[in-house]
């Protein structure tokens, strides 16, 4: 079981970064978001997953313990494979990728290819619940503005969440009212309500 692999950066492309260990070339497949802070030439230390299907024996990499830890996550849920869970990281980062979960945001999940609207379904049912409480604070520094750009709109989660900015909670304390709510299908006025509820009784 490999942990890490740390060495010389000897090429990326698309997906894929090998990492030269003692005149070794490990192959990593990798996000987007991790190749885009490689660069060829410089050292590099990435975390890693052995996928093992037959005979065949597969190195995905990660810059770090917060995308590596998505991606288990990911492959954690029936339909989702480690090149979907890597499709999906690469278009939305872990910072993302919480929030998008957190508020129900199917069409960001779906901006990666291969993933269609029952998987991006499937994924923020089962994981909304299994967020950790880092996680959550990493998805509460996503701005919704930033948010709404990346997935080509704005929902009406992500409207409640800014609303409730407005009126001066922190978006840490409107994700958190969320909670339990099945938000995805909610209009966003009825959301800022459920929201004002559980934080004037707080």
């Amino acid at each position: 079981m490999f942990y890490y692999v740390e060495g010389t950066v000897a090429l990326l492309k698309q997906g894929l970064a090998v990492i030269d260990c003692g005149g070794v070339g490990y192959a990593c497949h990798a996000s987007q978001n991790t190749i885009g802070k490689l660069k060829i030439g410089a050292r590099a230390r990435l975390l890693t997953y052995l996928n093992v299907r037959e005979d065949i024996f597969e190195l995905y990499g990660f810059i770090d313990e917060e995308e590596q830890s998505c991606f288990e996550m990911m492959i954690g849920v029936s339909g989702v494979g480690p090149k979907a869970a890597l499709s999906i990281l690469s278009v939305a980062p872990p910072d993302r990728l919480a929030l998008s979960i957190i508020t129900g945001d199917e069409k960001m999940l779906m901006q990666a290819p291969g993933i269609g609207k029952k998987i991006a379904q499937r994924i923020v049912l089962e994981l909304r619940d299994k967020m950790s409480k880092e996680q959550l604070e990493t998805a509460s520094s996503v701005s919704p503005v930033a948010m709404a750009a990346a997935s080509g709109g704005v929902n009406h989660t992500q409207e409640a969440v800014a609303a409730l900015m407005v009126l001066g909670y922190s978006q840490a304390e409107a994700l958190q009212a969320m909670e339990g709510m099945d938000a995805a299908q909610m209009e966003a006025e009825e959301i800022i309500r459920q929201c004002l509820k559980k934080l004037v009784k707080q």
